[in-house]
């Protein structure tokens, strides 16, 4: 499998840019509300701290059957449709067993595990539903057959969005969170 590249995501009122470097100064504010944490831990990043780890996700993974593919979230205003940057969705992308199969074994398939944030300033406004609907349907046009996200379960606005990009809830826990899945057809 070779690695699959983040490429721009226009839905009806946003536009998924691949993240670059240069986003992290804008993003260190639009997720600079501690709140956001609740849930899945830690501190808001300063700009600096964003720069690192936006340069390491663009250096990609070691693994060359793995891809991470990350997007800043754009608002579609204005008479340039350049509004501000709302938060990120973010997907890593693998092969569902070995890159070569066994004779007799079955093809492997391409899965996904997705993520998403919003700044605080913009929630309530279904942007994030809107930009993980936008997601899923790239990543299926991309031949991901499965899609998975982790969702905290006193997290109800998380648990809508997974909701509305077709994921459904599992029996299956990871750090406290609950599994949620979309499968593809088999």
């Amino acid at each position: 499998m070779s690695r699959i590249e983040a490429d721009v995501i226009r839905t009806e009122r946003l536009v998924l840019v691949p993240q670059r470097v240069e986003h992290a100064r804008e993003m260190a504010v639009v997720l600079s509300d501690p709140a956001l944490h609740t849930f899945i831990g830690g501190s808001p990043a300063t700009a600096d701290e964003l720069r690192s780890r936006y340069a390491r996700m663009a250096a990609g993974p070691a693994d060359p059957a793995e891809s991470w593919c990350n997007w800043v979230i754009r608002l579609r205003e204005g008479e340039e449709g350049q509004g501000p940057l709302t938060g990120t969705v973010q997907a890593t992308i693998s092969p569902s067993g070995p890159a070569v199969p066994p004779e007799s074994g079955p093809e492997p398939w391409l899965v996904a595990e997705i993520a998403w944030v919003v700044g605080t300033a913009f929630q309530g406004r279904g942007i994030a539903s809107e930009a993980a609907r936008g997601l899923v349907g790239r990543l299926a046009q991309r031949s991901v057959r499965d899609i998975a996200a982790h969702v905290h379960p006193d997290h109800a606005a998380s648990g809508a969005v997974a909701r509305a990009a077709g994921l459904e809830p599992t029996d299956e826990w990871h750090d406290g969170e609950v599994r949620w899945v979309r499968r593809g057809a088999r």
